[in-house]
């Protein structure tokens, strides 16, 4: 099954978008957004670099945990993965946000 974005509104009337695999596991969540193009510029902006190896920035947190950030030519940060035990499990993720990120399936909960 392909992934999808899911476009919300938090409780504070900010945006932002997550995308999902194909077992709906999250792989990315983006920032707040002040407005909804925004957000969906966000997700255009995954859709674009997605693909590209050199966008991933991995990195271990404070925890001892895996995640990464994927950012745009600019290097400004696009969305950022949840924790994963292992770098194994990151880096696997980041092969599913490459494959996933392309779609162009949004979900909107507005």
């Amino acid at each position: 099954m392909a992934g999808w974005y899911e476009l919300s509104k938090s409780s504070d009337g900010q945006f932002r978008f997550v995308l999902k695999g194909g077992n709906s596991e999250t792989l990315l969540s983006s920032e707040l957004y002040k407005a909804q193009s925004s957000a969906e510029n966000g997700i255009a902006s995954v859709q674009k670099n997605c693909a590209d190896a050199t966008r991933y920035e991995q990195k271990e947190s404070s925890n001892g945990k895996y995640f990464f950030n994927l950012k745009a030519a600019n290097h400004q940060i696009i969305g950022t993965s949840p924790l994963y035990p292992t770098v194994a499990d990151r880096d696997a993720a980041i092969e599913s946000t490459k494959a996933h990120g392309v779609s162009d399936t949004i979900k909107s909960t507005l």
